[in-house]
């Protein structure tokens, strides 16, 4: 085992790191999201997921306004140390529409279909 350091991640160009979140006791994959090494190091310090916004360009606590937090449970590396598999339990929907889950648009034979109404 060796100490974990979030400056050995690969980041992109933007300092940013792809992170998955998944919901830990069913495997239901939730959402995508970024998160920068402070970000990485501050969801571990906490256990809260924290996020970097793009758009926003600031931090972002999953569910600090919504209440619909995420709870990290593990945080797992991907073989290339380029993307990131947040296990966690989350409380209300993952996406901002309001939805368990921001995959809820399917493409069947050519068409695009919804799957899950907002909660």
């Amino acid at each position: 085992m060796a100490e974990f350091d979030a400056k050995t991640l690969r980041y992109d160009a933007n300092g940013l790191i792809p992170c998955i979140a998944q919901e830990a006791a069913t495997g239901e994959v939730l959402m995508l999201a970024w998160m920068n090494a402070e970000a990485v190091e501050c969801t571990l310090e906490t256990g809260r997921v924290t996020y970097w916004s793009r758009s926003r360009g600031a931090f972002w606590v999953k569910g600090e306004s919504s209440g619909h937090v995420q709870e990290l449970v593990e945080l797992r590396l991907d073989c290339d140390r380029d993307c990131l598999l947040a296990l966690v339990r989350q409380t209300g929907p993952a996406c901002h529409t309001n939805r368990r889950v921001c995959f809820y648009t399917a493409v069947r034979d050519g068409q695009e279909v919804e799957l899950m109404s907002p909660e």
